[in-house]
């Protein structure tokens, strides 16, 4: 099996996200059953953390998998973002099904296929780089 490189981006409204008295042995548990429906292997995690920081409140998780990682992230607005990038095939439509228990009003996602490769920005064209000046930490050659 040679590497692939597929990068699946999720955004979602939901009405039912994993609230402050969702445990995170829960989260861990359903981010596990994500990772062996898709045919992954986990190398480390989940990692599971709630954030209860004003406007920011919380459940993420990230996982490294032996093919690269997953994150979730939710917030209790009903917000929902989820991330699977992997050097192996698998199947977006068992990732979007996942999503199903958070009951979604609204699922966007683009998915990427990093072996067609990827454009790259002309120096001259992006703004960002007028502000770098010689004392800037990221020196952009």
């Amino acid at each position: 099996m040679g590497l692939v490189h597929k990068h699946l981006l999720v955004q979602a409204k939901v009405n039912a996200p994993p609230l402050l008295n969702y445990s995170s042995e829960r989260l861990r548990l359903e981010i596990e059953n994500l990772i062996k429906h898709i045919d992954m292997e986990i190398l480390s995690g989940p990692h599971i953390a709630y954030c209860d920081e004003p406007n920011n409140e919380g459940w993420s998780g990230t996982t490294i998998i032996t093919t690269s990682h997953i994150a979730f992230h939710s917030w209790n607005t009903g917000e929902i973002q989820l991330d699977v990038f992997s050097c192996k095939d698998f199947n977006k439509a068992i990732v979007i099904q996942w999503l199903a228990q958070f009951e979604p009003e609204e699922v966007n996602y683009q998915f990427i296929d990093r072996q067609k490769g990827f454009k790259t920005l002309d120096k001259n064209s992006f703004d960002v780089w007028e502000k770098l000046d010689s004392e800037s930490v990221c020196n952009v050659q």
